[in-house]
């Protein structure tokens, strides 16, 4: 039987890796959202051999959010359809709740719908329940670095999506980002990381994350995902 937790109920602080005259390093505090039990069970022993921190389970989204808000954890990894209430709605519930806990999305199938409705919910991750453990690791690990993750399956859904352009054929568009901006989303559409993108444009990673938080109000999204996309179809940017 699932136990609900309280507030007052708080685990101990997740334990923390080190060596010797090396700081330790806190683990990713991790919460499990689906309603499949021997997944969550499975889940949860292969992301804990890779140093992953599992402050617990919930087995529907609505008791996913009241442990979200309960726990704080860093990210939360949750199935798209359960019962009570889906993946989506309680990834917008946390996310209103909690914004320095990020989300990431798990879904049966590489549905166009789906993803919209996920990046829309300010998911930072969108990954198919066939994908390795390692793939689910890394998408955690860059949710909790605040960067996103798709799967490939996902990933050429909204690619589809972005190729659908926002305005007609030889239109011209000024371009509401900087050319610099530019620079930067064009690295991120091509696929590469933050860190990435600040050895490639020879920039600090701080200024990266400041050219995102900059393009992200400029073109009225939420994460890179849905930047990308919008500015693909405004022609600011390309898809290859």
């Amino acid at each position: 039987m699932t136990t609900i937790i309280e507030s007052s109920m708080l685990p101990d602080p997740a334990p923390a890796s080190s060596t010797l005259g090396v700081p330790a390093v806190p683990a990713i505090r991790l919460l499990l959202v689906d309603d499949h039990r021997m997944l969550r069970e499975g889940l949860r022993r292969a992301l804990e051999e890779h140093g992953l921190y599992v402050v617990d389970e919930a087995s529907d989204g609505e008791e996913g959010v009241r442990k979200a808000i309960a726990l704080r954890p860093d990210v939360v990894l949750m199935d798209v359809s359960m019962p009570v209430l889906d993946g989506v709605e309680a990834c917008k519930q946390i996310r209103a709740a909690l914004p320095a806990t990020q989300v990431v999305m798990l879904t049966m199938h590489a549905d166009h719908d789906v993803v919209t409705r996920a990046v829309r919910s300010g998911a930072a991750g969108y990954l198919v329940k066939d994908c390795s453990t390692e793939e689910v690791v890394d998408a955690i690990r860059q949710a909790a670095n605040g960067e996103g993750a798709l799967s490939p399956e996902l990933a050429a859904s909204m690619l589809r999506e972005a190729r659908r352009p926002l305005v007609g054929p030889g239109a011209v568009v000024d371009s509401i980002i900087t050319k610099r901006e530019e620079e930067v989303l064009q690295e991120i559409a091509d696929g590469y990381s933050t860190t990435e993108v600040a050895a490639r444009l020879f920039i600090s990673v701080k200024t990266v994350k400041n050219h995102l938080a900059s393009i992200y109000q400029k073109l009225d999204t939420a994460d890179r995902t849905q930047a990308v996309v919008r500015a693909v179809r405004m022609g600011i940017i390309r898809l290859d």
